[in-house]
């Protein structure tokens, strides 16, 4: 297969070439920033790159902020309503959204992800639709808050301490289904 080049003799630019669309407020960001490197800023360069950046309002970081981090249960509407808000941002996905909130209180939250989910469900995949309509965003809302439930036993069970519980599963996973591969996304 013979690929266009600029040195093709037909090769042109034209004006929507221009037009680069691409993370457009992060690339105004970091586009007028001359500001000297840190570690946010090139955190936000490789979030660019690699097209995993998630602008979040005001009013979703105020919500997040109003989870107290010491609290021991869940408040299910309010956890309801941040999920809704967080699944409905650009570049969140569920596995994104429940890292949000185990990073703002572990006794509550864990992360869901492809192994901890086949471990404690016998080996089912978590099929998460990307399609983000109300409905589906309401099922995945239900299907955490059930996942958080069922987590809850198996650290009761297995002895384990909860807040450590996506990150002890997620282990045991690789070592336990190791010749098992993931599924990509």
């Amino acid at each position: 297969m013979n690929h266009k080049t600029v040195f093709d003799k037909d090769f042109k630019i034209l004006d929507s070439d221009n037009e680069f669309d691409y993370q457009t407020e992060l690339t105004k960001k970091l586009d007028s920033d001359s500001s000297d490197f840190d570690q946010n800023k090139l955190n936000e360069i490789v979030l660019w790159k690699v097209n995993r950046y998630a602008e979040f309002n005001d009013k979703l970081i105020y919500e997040l902020n109003s989870l107290n981090p010491n609290d021991r249960q869940i408040d299910l509407e309010k956890t309801k309503r941040i999920l809704k808000m967080l699944l409905k941002t650009k570049g969140v996905q569920l596995a994104m959204a429940s890292t949000i909130l185990r990073f703002r209180n572990p006794k509550i939250y864990q992360i869901i992800d492809q192994r901890v989910y086949r471990i404690i469900y016998d080996g089912q995949e978590l099929n998460l639709s990307s399609y983000l309509s109300d409905k589906n965003i309401d099922n995945q809302i239900e299907l955490y808050l059930k996942y958080l439930t069922d987590l809850k036993q198996v650290c009761s069970d297995f002895k384990i301490d909860f807040t450590k519980a996506d990150r002890i599963l997620f282990m045991a996973d690789r070592r336990v289904n190791k010749k098992h591969k993931l599924r990509n996304y």
